[in-house]
């Protein structure tokens, strides 16, 4: 028999760096989730992407048990790994800060599909390439369903 939900708990944390200071100690204790019990599970299966910033959404169980689901970093996050920056243009709408290719939009839409409410790739790298446009990254070339 399945257990019983009481609730899900999202959150962002570094890989391989969970620690039981905000925001994670306090968003799980609310719940009565054992904190340094996640933050071992997490930091083990995430010592690989060490540094990234991983989206994690917690299930937590009416028994104070546990699961998991780490999704893939976010799509402005690989947008500024992409284009070698530290943070978007605080005035995207005047300021441009950096340039991608629509090879890297691809990449990137790839490694996100299972994550974005896309069907197709094509509109999964419009949306992507709305982020990116968003930060004041302009997408250089044509894009691939102009050609």
């Amino acid at each position: 028999m399945a257990k019983e939900i009481e609730g899900f708990i999202k959150l962002q944390v570094k890989g391989g760096a969970a620690n039981p200071s905000p925001p994670v100690g306090p968003a799980l204790g609310a719940k009565g989730v054992n904190i340094m019990e996640f933050c071992k599970r997490f930091n083990a299966k995430t010592e690989d992407s060490r540094g990234k910033v991983l989206p994690v959404v917690v299930t937590v169980f009416k028994d104070k048990s546990f699961d998991f689901i780490i999704k893939t970093p976010p799509a402005a996050i690989q947008l500024l790994e992409a284009a070698n920056l530290k943070k978007g243009s605080p005035e995207s709408n005047r300021d441009k800060v950096g340039t991608v290719t629509w090879d890297q939009v691809k990449l990137i839409t790839n490694d996100k599909m299972e994550d974005l409410n896309a069907f197709t790739v094509e509109s999964g790298m419009k949306m992507v390439a709305g982020t990116a446009r968003s930060m004041g990254i302009v997408v250089e070339g044509t894009p691939p369903w102009d050609q």
